[in-house]
């Protein structure tokens, strides 16, 4: 197994090479190869990071941190999963590499794959299991990933092994275990603080945001008038931790009108929600942090519309390690 470092240079593999790893279900230990990432065969990337571990979304709004099957899956710079094979889901995650897909990157200039090469991959390739449940990798992380969750001595074995790699700076990492640590302490002290409204109706908030429009989240105060007793806008929950955004400007980077879910691997319909450019999730809880940089969902009741930021005036902008 290759152990791959923050900032290598790799080639993806030929399709024919890829396909040798598949088996019938276009899986390599689980992990599916999707029809998304044909089109960075023979192409190069750098290496963002290793996944020492991930977490994994449960029914029922839990989450699991557990460790990849045989531990050899990375993440390429700014490849991410543009749904354009899966009826256009707009979550935008990043994509894993299983190592065997991938080989170090070399002066010679990379071949154009046959096409002949390209259709067989394609047509190993699965995008759903049945009319309404998709198939991808984000739907199949239970399978790829070891059938148990991690232990805290394992997971702060994978802190030190993510700031050997590169991927993470020892000051930052000492941060992504510490504040988780102190809010579960807190929370089992005190009780995890919630940010509820009172309404029995939230409203959507119409702004109708299109990407490259500029936003500054509101706050906290403004935040809760838009919220049910349960803490909830139309369903999705706004954690009293996105308080270290409010007051900060962003551009939308997309809208969120669709998006699979990953528990039941079904299509939702969303309305009044975007993503932000270089706002991803929190890590609140997880220690040790997580390398999937999902990006946050805001609802549009939650932001409000302001004029372009100058381009010689800077943008606080934070790529945090993992959901709440």
């Amino acid at each position: 197994m290759t152990r791959w470092k923050n900032g290598d240079w790799v080639e993806v593999r030929g399709p024919g090479e890829i396909l040798a790893t598949l088996d019938q279900d276009g899986t390599l230990d689980g992990l599916p190869f999707m029809p998304e990432m044909l089109e960075h065969c023979g192409k190069r990337y750098q290496v963002l990071r290793r996944a020492e571990k991930t977490c994994v979304e449960l029914p029922g709004s839990d989450y699991a941190i557990r460790e990849f099957i045989r531990n050899d899956v990375v993440l390429l710079n700014g490849l991410r999963c543009p749904g354009s094979s899966h009826d256009d889901c707009q979550r935008a995650c990043l994509l894993f590499w299983k190592s065997a897909w991938l080989k170090p990157a070399t002066e010679a200039i990379p071949s154009v794959p046959a096409t002949q090469e390209v259709a067989a991959l394609a047509a190993r390739l699965k995008t759903k299991v049945s009319p309404v449940r998709y198939f991808c990798q984000s739907t199949q992380l239970l399978p790829a990933t070891q059938d148990r969750r991690l232990g805290r001595g394992e997971i702060l074995l994978k802190s030190w092994r993510d700031i050997r790699s590169g991927a993470v700076g020892a000051g930052e990492m000492l941060l992504l275990i510490l504040v988780p640590m102190w809010r579960k302490l807190r929370d089992a002290l005190v009780g995890r603080p919630r940010l509820r409204g009172n309404l029995t109706k939230t409203p959507a908030g119409g702004l109708d945001l299109q990407p490259g429009e500029w936003v500054e989240i509101r706050p906290l105060k403004e935040m809760r008038q838009t919220l049910d007793t349960r803490g909830r806008n139309r369903g999705m929950l706004c954690d009293i931790e996105l308080k270290k955004f409010c007051g900060m400007r962003y551009r939308v980077r997309s809208r969120l009108d669709r998006m699979i879910a990953e528990p039941t691997g079904q299509m939702r319909s969303v309305q009044g929600t975007v993503l932000l450019d270089g706002n991803t999730c929190m890590c609140a809880r997880v220690v040790g942090g997580c390398p999937r940089f999902e990006f946050c969902y805001w609802r549009e009741a939650w932001l409000k519309r302001v004029t372009p930021v100058p381009q010689d005036e800077p943008v606080e902008e934070r790529d945090l390690a993992c959901r709440a």
